[in-house]
């Protein structure tokens, strides 16, 4: 018996609409990574990338539990001595709401090429509104 391994041909990738309104970020930055990596489809394999298109839309309305909101920082660095940046997710949250879905979802994908590749199927908008409508997204739901 061979192993079925499919072509970047046999791919069907559908698009998914997620509301994030309401949502907690961890839970649903889990359920968007498996979709993007393509967990749940019977052709998954580790090494190729299987997923799925997947549009978050009211960033801006996630919830953090507990004083995350105040207390959970974000850092980045310029590359210069004393350049560390950091940010908590409430200003976060003000400034771009995407982004703090951005990074909790990179931080459950794989560290690699093929990481990367997931995460530019990822679509995060603050708002109600997205221009994919003529992807036809189907809801998903969590």
């Amino acid at each position: 018996m061979k192993t079925f391994l499919p072509s970047v041909d046999e791919l069907d990738r559908k698009w998914y609409v997620v509301d994030a309104r309401e949502q907690v970020l961890g839970r649903l930055a889990s359920q968007v990574a498996t979709v993007l990596m393509g967990k749940g489809k019977p052709i998954y394999t580790d090494f190729l990338d299987t997923g799925d298109f997947v549009v978050v839309v009211n960033a801006d309305k996630v919830k953090l539990t507990g004083r995350k909101l105040d207390d959970k920082f974000y850092y980045s660095h310029s590359g210069y001595p004393g350049g560390l940046k950091q940010i908590n997710a409430r200003r976060l949250l003000e400034k771009k709401p995407g982004a703090l879905i951005q990074f909790a979802v990179r931080g459950m994908l794989p560290k690699n090429k093929l990481g990367r590749r997931m995460l530019k199927r990822l679509k995060v908008y603050a708002g109600d509104e997205h221009p994919h409508q003529a992807q036809q997204p189907e809801p998903l739901s969590f």
